[in-house]
């Protein structure tokens, strides 16, 4: 199983991720941002994000279904996807290969998003990046709603949120 954690910029994925990881014998992580870093060296189209490289939507899919097929165990994506349609199409590609795609949305409400992200010491960097997309991802949030699984990580510690997902699996 395919396990996609999704939420805003910060709302701590990665952090639930490594915390899944550590709590399921079998699971491992591919953070698909990695697929963007490498493509950034053969594609010069400019683009704002490189979700918006049709390559990078079906070499994220692809990736996830070699590793899971390969390994086994359960594939943590901690990866937003605040684009209904790029969502579909990875999800669609990744279950056309029988693999399943359990879609979970963490969500954070705003006032403690902003509180973490601007507490980050980790990635400091990312904190204009992760401001600036919070409007989009309050525009995404009917569908993210309708499509995933919701755990409100508001007021959760990261060992909780992966407790969570973990009893959804």
């Amino acid at each position: 199983m395919i396990v996609w954690l999704n939420g805003t910029f910060g709302a701590g994925k990665t952090t639930a991720a490594d915390e899944l990881v550590r709590m399921l014998p079998d699971a491992r992580t591919f953070d698909p941002e990695y697929v963007g870093f490498m493509l950034r060296h053969f594609i010069t189209e400019p683009v704002g994000d490189f979700q918006d490289w049709p390559a990078w939507r079906a070499l994220v899919a692809e990736t996830a279904v070699q590793l899971h097929s390969h390994y086994g165990g359960t594939l943590i994506v901690p990866m937003t996807l605040l684009r209904r349609g790029y969502a579909r199409e990875i999800f669609s590609s990744v279950t056309g290969r029988s693999v399943d795609v359990r879609h979970v949305l963490l969500h954070v409400d705003d006032d403690e998003l902003v509180r973490r992200i601007e507490a980050d010491e980790v990635e400091k960097g990312a904190r204009g990046w992760r401001l600036d997309h919070v409007a989009a991802y309050r525009e995404a949030l009917p569908w993210l709603r309708d499509d995933a699984e919701v755990i409100d990580a508001t007021s959760l510690a990261p060992a909780d949120v992966a407790r969570k997902v973990a009893a959804l699996l």
